[in-house]
């Protein structure tokens, strides 16, 4: 949701810092607009106060932690071992059909390797982690946005603040350590009233744990990943076209039949 307001005394957002603090916003008389991720918004106090103008001030609650979720988000897990991530993602890669898909691990050592791997493998991917410097990432960042790769190999760095609207996919390689971490990840598809897809890899009983706390809190049913997927469930369907799908197609027969299943080095 959105918030525009003329501002000529100052404005709060609450309860959008860890610590819980306001953050204070003066302004003369200009237009801001706040745009408002549930997600980001903290259980208490869930609420926006805004002291603009004459106006009376307004409150906005989310009264029900259940409901920050995500429409049009298919959502599936698969469980398989450690050494058998590499294979199962090459084989997602080759058998779904995606404008972008953003793969999400959780170390800048795992990140690297995997997109080193990707690469190899004849994948066009690019990886964007805290070990790169500022200019690094957002040009990594640009590049993926323009569609120059259509594949992202990335830590939590981006599980926030990444809108963009091509991503039908989103694959956690490693799963996320929280609910709250889950939910940005997966938001990075299904932008902008899109639909999407996410797949997450379950190979621990502390994973199945987390996938547990996800399904309990937003109250979603998560099975796990078919055999066959409907795209027309995660992508839209102008996106169908005969030209992307035999693009596609193509860049499957090109692609080297060679992908390491050694487990990745964790720091």
């Amino acid at each position: 949701m959105a918030l525009a307001c003329c501002v000529t005394k100052n404005c709060y957002l609450r309860g959008d810092k860890p610590d819980g603090k306001e953050s204070q916003f003066e302004g003369c008389a200009s237009i801001i607009h706040f745009v408002l991720d549930s997600t980001n918004l903290r259980k208490d106090p869930n609420m926006i106060y805004c002291d603009i103008c004459s106006f009376q001030p307004m409150e906005i609650y989310v009264d029900d932690e259940a409901k920050l979720t995500l429409h049009g988000l298919v959502q599936h897990y698969i469980k398989l071992s450690e050494l058998e991530k590499n294979r199962k993602l090459n084989d997602l890669l080759d058998a779904l059909d995606f404008n972008q898909v953003v793969i999400f691990v959780k170390s800048v050592s795992r990140a690297a390797e995997l997109n080193k791997l990707l690469v190899e493998c004849n994948f066009p991917s690019i990886c964007i982690h805290s070990g790169m410097s500022q200019e690094e990432r957002l040009t990594r960042y640009k590049g993926f946005k323009e569609g120059n790769k259509r594949i992202l190999v990335a830590t939590d760095l981006v599980g926030r603040g990444i809108d963009i609207e091509r991503v039908d996919i989103v694959i956690n390689y490693d799963m996320p350590d929280s609910a709250d971490t889950y939910l940005h990840r997966v938001g990075r598809a299904c932008r902008f009233g899109t639909k999407g897809l996410a797949i997450t890899f379950v190979s621990s009983a502390s994973d199945s744990d987390i996938l547990n706390q996800v399904q309990a809190r937003f109250e979603v049913d998560i099975k796990e990943l078919p055999e066959q997927i409907d795209t027309s469930t995660y992508m839209p369907s102008a996106h169908h076209s005969g030209e992307l799908l035999n693009a596609m197609e193509r860049q499957r027969h090109m692609r080297v039949v060679m992908f390491r299943t050694a487990l990745l080095c964790i720091c």
